[in-house]
Order: structure tokens, then C-alpha cells, then sequence
């Protein structure tokens, strides 16, 4: 009999999650129901919201219990299908158990239609992470050539995708990130035109307004805390706020004071807007066309980390929280 591993939430961290947090069990390969498939896991993707979802409390997206899967975007291939539109062999796209094998409604699956770009493009630049970025930036920030467009947590998925779409759009892209080589990249690859590394300078703000020389005009904000502070400081009159993730928060275990720059947003007439992906569902397939056609021509690029093997899924997540991806975070378990 083939054995399934799947990973469980063992507990809810306190603070940063360890390797106790998570637990790999074997069981059968479960059998699935009609309008079910059964699906093999080639690709899973690791996201920070992830973090959010080991918590329990109410959210966008609902909260792992306790000694069951976790689950995540993932790419597969149909192994069994009791659904009339899925046959075996097809390669598709869902949310999958962080599994060997899953069992999949089949009225949750998109199939994936071979083309140029690798497979694997459909986790990241035309998938969850390049649509947060396609959508809350134009949606929220619209932008307009020549404005100044700062992205925290520039060398991440959403990120590196912000500041390109940006570049097409005509704008001054500066990037902040936490590694040399994450600067490297993002100005020698993708063409920011100036990258901070914010763990080498001793005052952002101070660093910020010196690349920022006429302010910001809007600020896509994926990591939250003193960063997000000092470039709200430095908005312009009319400036936007794009509230996409707080990565620098996920982790703490005490509520933090603020906001304390209110008095700057109400002066300078400046929005600030969250917003979750799939505010946007029924213009996904606007959002991947456009995406799809960027990545074609060569006006976005990406970087994948990648890790093998199933067994190390959880170091991979972790990995986010110690900032060690440059680019989307993928786990592949098929050689």
C-alpha cells in the first residue's frame, strides 16, 4: 500500500513557530468521492499569511485547527478524477494539504494550460502573489508616470512584482529589502532604481528621504513597523498607501502602539487602503492576462527559492521569517 505524508498543525506558536509547531504523519492514500479528484502534489507554495492562519482568530481566511492539515496554493497532477471535467494526467492549481496526495472538489481546481512560461509561474507572477501586486497597486495606488513609488519588502514575490509593474508604468521605483544580494538583484535584474538594505543603515528615515528627494507618492507596504512609519512620514500631498501585509508583525507576541502618524495622513489628504486579493476575483483574468503578457515580453521577471522535498516544507516557511527567500518560495516534491 502507498503511504500519503501530510503535515499537521501540532500547536499554535507563541511568537516565531519552530519545528514542534508542525507534524508529519502517514496514512493511507485517501480515495475520493464523486465530484472529487485526487490529486499528487508536484509544487506547494509558502506564503507569510500562512502564519496569520496558525493563529485563532477571525480573519480573511479561516484558522488551521489543531491536528489537521495545513493547506496552501499548490500545483498538482490529477492521479484520479470523479469529476466530469478532470481527467487523469491533467496538471492543475488549487488549495491543497501540505500532502503527498490531496483530495480536491474538483468545482476548486483551475487547470493549468501548457505555455511558454514554466509551470511553476502560476504560484507567483500569474497567480496569487503577482495578482496582490497587479491589483492593489494599480487599484490603490494608481499610479502616474514620473511619481515615486517605494515597496517594502521589494525582494519578496509580491514585492519584486510591484516594483516592475511600477517601471512599466513610468515610475521612480526605490526598493527596500534586507540582504546586499537582495540589492543587487533588484537593481542589477530587475531594474529598481535605488534598493535599501534596511538592516545595514542606522536611520531609515534618514535613507529614505535622501533617495526620496521630492517625497513619496505611493508607498506598497508589505512589511509594517518602523519602516512603514518612516515612509508614511515622507508622503506627499495626495500620497497612497497600499496595505498589502505586515510580515514584520506576524510574529509578535505584544500589540503594538499606533498609529502615530494619523496627523500626517489627515494633512497631506493621503489614503491608506488594506485590501486581500480576492477582493478582486472576477477580474483575475484580466489581472493574468496582463501578467502573462508582461512576463512574455521580458517587462517581469522573477526569482524562485526553492526547496525539495516535503519534508522540508516547514523550514521553508520558517525561512520567510528569517528572510532568507529571495523571490517566491516554492517546495517541490517531484523529481
Amino acid at each position: 500500500m502507498k503511504i500519503n505524508r501530510q503535515y499537521l498543525l501540532a500547536k499554535r506558536p507563541i511568537g516565531i513557530p519552530d519545528y514542534s509547531t508542525f507534524k508529519m504523519v502517514k496514512t493511507a492514500i485517501p480515495v475520493p468521492k464523486q465530484n472529487e479528484i485526487l490529486v499528487r502534489s508536484h509544487y506547494l507554495s509558502v506564503d507569510p499569511y500562512m502564519r496569520g492562519r496558525m493563529n485563532n482568530i477571525k480573519s480573511y481566511a479561516k484558522p488551521f485547527k489543531i491536528g489537521e492539515p495545513l493547506t496552501g496554493d499548490s500545483i498538482g497532477e490529477v492521479i484520479l478524477s470523479k469529476h466530469p471535467d478532470f481527467t487523469v494526467g491533467e496538471m492543475v492549481i488549487g488549495n491543497f494539504d501540505w500532502a503527498d496526495y490531496s483530495i480536491v472538489d474538483g468545482s476548486a481546481l483551475r487547470k493549468i494550460i501548457p505555455d511558454k512560461a514554466p509551470i511553476t509561474t502560476n504560484l507567483h507572477v500569474t497567480g496569487m502573489t503577482g495578482l496582490t501586486a497587479y491589483f492593489g497597486f494599480l487599484d490603490i495606488g494608481k499610479p502616474k508616470p514620473n511619481e515615486t513609488v517605494v515597496v517594502s519588502g521589494a525582494a519578496g514575490a509580491v514585492g519584486m512584482v510591484v516594483g516592475q509593474i511600477a517601471k512599466i508604468k513610468g515610475c521612480r521605483v526605490i526598493g527596500i529589502a534586507g540582504s546586499d544580494d537582495k540589492v543587487k538583484f533588484l537593481k542589477d535584474e530587475l531594474g529598481f532604481d535605488e534598493v535599501i538594505n534596511y538592516k545595514s543603515v542606522h536611520d531609515i528615515y534618514q535613507q529614505l528621504e535622501d533617495v526620496c528627494p521630492n517625497g513619496i507618492d505611493i508607498y506598497y507596504d508589505n512589511v509594517g513597523g518602523k519602516i512603514t512609519d518612516a515612509a508614511i512620514s515622507l508622503l506627499n500631498f495626495y500620497g497612497r498607501v497600499v496595505l498589502c501585509g505586515q510580515i514584520s508583525m506576524l510574529n509578535s507576541e505584544n500589540n503594538e502602539n499606533g498609529p502615530r502618524f494619523f496627523t500626517h495622513v489627515v494633512r497631506r489628504s493621503i489614503l491608506l487602503k488594506g485590501f486581500i486579493y480576492s477582493d478582486y476575483k472576477n477580474q483575475f483574468e484580466e489581472g493574468r492576462k496582463d501578467l502573462a503578457q508582461w512576463l512574455a515580453e521580458g517587462k517581469i521577471k522573477y526569482k524562485e527559492n526553492m526547496v525539495n522535498g516535503l519534508e522540508n516544507a516547514p523550514d521553508a516557511l520558517l525561512g520567510l521569517f528569517r528572510g532568507e527567500n529571495l523571490g517566491k518560495q516554492l517546495v517541490k516534491l517531484i523529481n
